[in-house]
């Protein structure tokens, strides 16, 4: 199969151009920079030079591929702080996902975009979360329900709910890197309340091999889950963070939350339990890398994160 990749050079997306090439399956990756762009020629792919605002190339590439796996995201701009950020990255990720998917209709070729199953934290289901819950809309919401309406116009179409922590030696900018540099900042690594709040998990090449499993089989209209660990509490992930710095672990109250995880004060609340039952026995996806706490303690954030 001739796979077009969004964000391809990216954490996840380098990941899965090699699971598909190890598959057998011909990549096109699509790549903002000449650095990008040399990466995905290293390991083998074809590269195709655009970004997520030219609506025109990705319809064309589209176009020209047996199916397509769309990672790329303006993670800076949504998580910058600024109070716009992340529903004006929200909204071009829409206007991409609609560009893609206008130029499958009627192909019944596979589609497969990216979602986080920490939104579902905020649907009050007090219970983990399953791929049938659903929302009506919003900021990446209204993403994720265009991509699964596709499937009533012809095309393979799935979403992949990323767990907020997806963990490797390939994660630079994703959340435990941006943990780490607080920790180190603040002299201590920070936990809100008593921290009991849960945040599933996910092995980078874990979620590779569940892109590829959803692009070679998932049924069209399907809602899966890249959770390998339903809920990791908080707090072990705090302390976890504290040992591989030498720093103690510190509960902070709510209301200064925002001084010692800056963006992150809110993500750092979420009670996010996430099940992938459904994700594995559908796809018959297997989780078998290390989990999130064992991942810490191997101790390459904190070597890739050293001053």
């Amino acid at each position: 199969m001739r796979v077009l990749v969004t964000g391809a050079s990216g954490h996840i997306g380098s990941a899965l151009v090699r699971e598909l090439l190890a598959a057998g399956h011909h990549v096109v990756g699509i790549a903002r920079s000449d650095r990008s762009a040399a990466a995905l020629t290293a390991v083998g792919a074809e590269v195709q030079r655009g970004d997520l605002d030219d609506l025109d190339g990705l319809r064309e590439a589209a176009k020209a591929t047996d199916g397509v796996a769309h990672l790329a995201y303006k993670h800076e701009l949504a998580l910058s702080g600024s109070p716009d950020g992340f529903a004006v990255a929200a909204a071009h990720d829409l206007r991409a996902i609609q560009a893609i998917g206008d130029a499958l209709v009627g192909s019944g070729k596979p589609f497969v975009s990216t979602s986080g199953t920490a939104l579902l934290a905020f649907a009050g289901l007090n219970r983990a979360a399953t791929e049938q819950d659903t929302l009506q809309g919003g900021p990446r919401i209204d993403s994720e329900n265009i991509t699964i309406a596709l499937a009533q116009r012809g095309v393979r179409s799935s979403v992949v709910r990323l767990a907020p922590t997806v963990h490797s030696s390939l994660d630079r900018h994703g959340f435990v890197p941006s943990l780490v540099a607080m920790a180190r900042k603040n002299g201590f690594s920070a936990y809100i309340r008593d921290g009991a709040n849960l945040w599933p998990a996910v092995h980078t090449l874990d979620a590779a091999h569940l892109y590829r499993r959803a692009l070679e089989s998932a049924p069209a209209g399907s809602r899966l889950h890249g959770a390998a660990e339903e809920g990791v509490p908080f707090r072990a992930i705090a302390e976890a963070i504290g040992r591989g710095l030498g720093l103690p672990a510190k509960s902070v109250i709510a209301e200064e939350a925002a001084q010692h995880l800056g963006f992150l004060a809110m993500f750092a609340q979420v009670n996010n339990p996430t099940s992938s039952a459904h994700t594995r026995a559908l796809l018959h996806w297997h989780p078998t890398r290390p989990g999130l706490l064992a991942d810490l303690a191997e101790r390459h954030y904190f070597e890739a994160s050293a001053p």
